[in-house]
Formats: C-alpha cells, sequence, structure tokens
C-alpha cells in the first residue's frame, strides 16, 4: 500500500479490487487518495481522498444552487480559515459526481481552492441514496419536485429495468414526480395547493420508469388542466374584488373530491376527473372575501 501514498485502516483489512482501482484513479486524475477505510455502520470501503476541483460536478439530478445559501457558506468558510466538512463524490466517466455538495463545491470554487476533501464511494449507484437523504439545506416543495425529477430520468437513461415502486426511497412521494414535471414547465405553480389531494392519490407505479414516465406526463397533463381552471376561477373573484393570498387552496378544499372520503380512496384518474367536474362547475358568485379569510385561519398552524 505504500507505493500509493495512501493509509489501509483498519490495520491488516484487505480491501476489495475495486476499492484498490478507484483510489489508484484518483491518484492518475491528479488528486489524491488518502485513506482506504470501513465506514463505522455498515463495514462498506470508503475513500478519503482530495480531488481535484475541475473534475468535481454537482449530479445534474439534484436541485438547484441557492445564490443566497452559496454566499453565506463563502463567508463562513472565510471566517473560520478552513474547510472542515468534506462532500461525497462518485467517480463518473470523466470526473467525479457529488450528489450532496454543490453548495460547498461552490464555495471552494469562489475561494479558489484547487483541491476538494471528499468521501469517495465505491458504488456509484449510492449516489441516487445519498441524493435522497440530502439534508446540506432543507428543500422546498419545488426543490425537492424538480430533484426528484431529474433524478427519475437520469436512472431511466441509465436503462434501470425496477418498476417505479421500486425507488420510493429515492423518490420518497410519487406526487413529487408528477409535480417536478409540472415545475419544469412553469416555475410559479401552485403545487403546495395541490399536494394535499396529490399525496393521497398519487402512487407509485408498477412498471419500468421508460414506461412509466408516459403515464407521469399524462398525470401532470390532468393536473395542469386542473390549474388552468382553479387559474380562471382566482382571476374571477379577483374581477369582484376578493383578493386572498389563501384563495387557491380555498378553491381546492371546495372543491377536493376526497373531503367526504372515508373507507376508500379514489384512483388518480377518478379523482382528478371529480376534481375538474368541480371546478368547471364552481360558482364564483356564492364566495365572500370573509369566508376565504375564515378559512386561511383555522388552516394556518398553530404558533410555536
Amino acid at each position: 500500500m505504500a507505493r500509493l501514498g495512501f493509509v489501509v485502516h483498519p490495520e491488516g483489512a484487505d480491501p476489495p479490487a475495486e476499492a484498490i482501482r478507484l483510489a489508484e484513479q484518483i491518484d492518475r486524475d491528479g488528486g489524491s487518495a488518502l485513506a482506504l477505510y470501513r465506514d463505522p455502520v455498515g463495514d462498506h470501503w470508503q475513500i478519503f481522498a482530495l480531488l481535484p476541483r475541475d473534475k468535481v460536478q454537482p449530479t445534474p439530478y439534484q436541485r438547484d444552487l441557492s445564490k443566497a445559501h452559496a454566499e453565506r457558506l463563502v463567508k463562513v468558510i472565510k471566517k473560520i480559515d478552513r474547510f472542515i466538512d468534506p462532500v461525497v463524490a462518485v467517480r463518473g466517466d470523466d470526473g467525479y459526481w457529488t450528489p450532496n455538495g454543490s453548495h460547498r463545491l461552490h464555495a471552494l470554487q469562489k475561494l479558489k481552492a484547487g483541491l476538494v476533501p471528499a468521501i469517495v464511494i465505491v458504488e456509484p449507484e449510492v449516489a441516487f441514496h445519498i441524493l435522497a437523504l440530502n439534508t446540506e439545506k432543507a428543500h422546498n416543495l419545488k426543490e425537492k419536485s424538480l430533484e426528484v425529477i431529474r433524478m427519475y430520468r437520469g436512472l431511466r437513461d441509465r436503462g434501470e429495468k425496477k418498476p417505479e415502486e421500486g425507488f420510493t426511497f429515492q423518490f420518497e412521494e410519487a406526487c413529487y414526480i408528477t409535480l417536478g414535471l409540472l415545475y419544469e414547465k412553469n416555475a410559479r405553480f401552485a403545487g403546495g395547493a395541490f399536494s394535499p389531494l396529490l399525496r393521497r392519490v398519487d402512487k407509485f407505479l408498477d412498471s419500468p420508469l421508460r414506461s412509466a414516465y408516459s403515464v407521469r406526463e399524462a398525470r401532470a397533463a390532468r393536473v395542469e388542466q386542473a390549474n388552468a381552471l382553479l387559474s380562471e376561477i382566482v382571476e374571477k373573484l379577483k374581477r369582484r374584488g376578493i383578493r386572498h393570498p389563501f384563495v387557491k387552496n380555498f378553491v381546492l378544499a371546495r372543491c377536493n373530491p376526497l373531503s367526504r372520503a372515508r373507507k376508500s380512496i379514489p384512483g388518480f384518474d377518478q379523482a382528478l376527473d371529480r376534481l375538474i367536474a368541480a371546478l368547471e362547475s364552481f360558482d364564483v358568485q356564492k364566495i365572500r372575501q370573509e369566508d376565504i379569510a375564515r378559512s386561511a385561519v383555522i388552516a394556518a398552524p398553530a404558533a410555536p
């Protein structure tokens, strides 16, 4: 091991050949494999390394960079004058992907650091698991949905054969897939208003990602149709002088096909059929400003 310049821990253990090859590749890439070790939880072999920054990129599936969060991170690193939070990385075709370190990587770039401290995972597929558990910065609904749909296409394009429901760990909730398609088309889509309904009726599919994707597109189109009707109702209410930030949630609550559901929940198509029919027949003349305001107060979470 000495000729490769890295330490193997624990002493006397025999790392697998793929871990040794990856450590050698890191050195050839201009980085430095500092140690091969077994993680203390699952006993998996991993590599602690310094990777050349120009060879490390965020995975294309994760959420977009938050400028405010990145700027705060740069200030903190400059203040303590050291980088103490290694990224996680897997090797790709021409370099390394980090599934959970895009903000830290951006900070290192701003600070003109040439190397990236990283825990390098031997198994590339683990990147999708890490992405699902990303806690670097809390997701909002839009960020999470966009991340999931990008991950979905990445797995599909890799030729994954498992059914969609086989990726529940990575995707967490089926509705994120549908919402991701909607947010891609309209960054201002009212996902927060539709998510309570979708979380109950949008289930994972028992078909491979490639064929399930067309079903997802069809589901997104139905929600988009409902959203267009909802927008028309909101405009009519505005013309009557009724303006309130809770108005979309109020209308959807009135049209919710699950409000009286007790023993059984309808499937996605049936629920959207009922929702669209209710939106089409919605009578704006019966709505008063105080009705919406009262509903908003009732729906508001209790103060901590």
